[in-house]
């Protein structure tokens, strides 16, 4: 963000270009959706409910949501995205590595598409709502 704050392209801050805009508001909302799936999961095993579904829904969001992020970050971030001058490109490779251990995000698809298979409930979100 203090890049993007900062950089200026024809007269103005990148930040102030719209599609740049654009692209940094998918990215925060990205952020924030990946933690609120997360801490979703998160209060689901602390109160003792079952949690696999959210917990695999949760690692496949967040890291798919990183990867977009970090490659986006890149993109702000032009050449220099490559660059070690800027903790992104690392962030980029730590992202795609988060997709593929502890169960690759094919992986949790299959957890998550067995759990509505055995679901009686009816509902798809049975502990998303209410």
């Amino acid at each position: 963000m203090a890049y993007a704050r900062e950089r200026e392209t024809f007269g103005k801050k990148i930040i102030e270009h719209r599609g740049l805009a654009f692209v940094l508001a998918d990215m925060e909302a990205a952020i924030v959706s990946a933690r609120a799936t997360l801490l979703h999961a998160a209060r689901l095993k602390d109160a003792g409910k079952p949690f696999s579904r959210e917990a695999s829904i949760a690692k496949m969001v967040a890291t798919d949501n990183a990867m977009k992020v970090t490659t986006d970050a890149v993109r702000v971030l032009g050449g220099y995205g490559y660059t070690r001058d800027f903790p992104v490109e690392r962030y980029m490779r730590e992202a795609k590595v988060m997709q593929i251990f502890e169960g690759t995000n094919q992986i949790q698809r299959m957890v998550i598409s067995r759990s509505l298979a055995k679901d009686n409930s009816g509902s798809i979100s049975r502990d998303t709502i209410g």
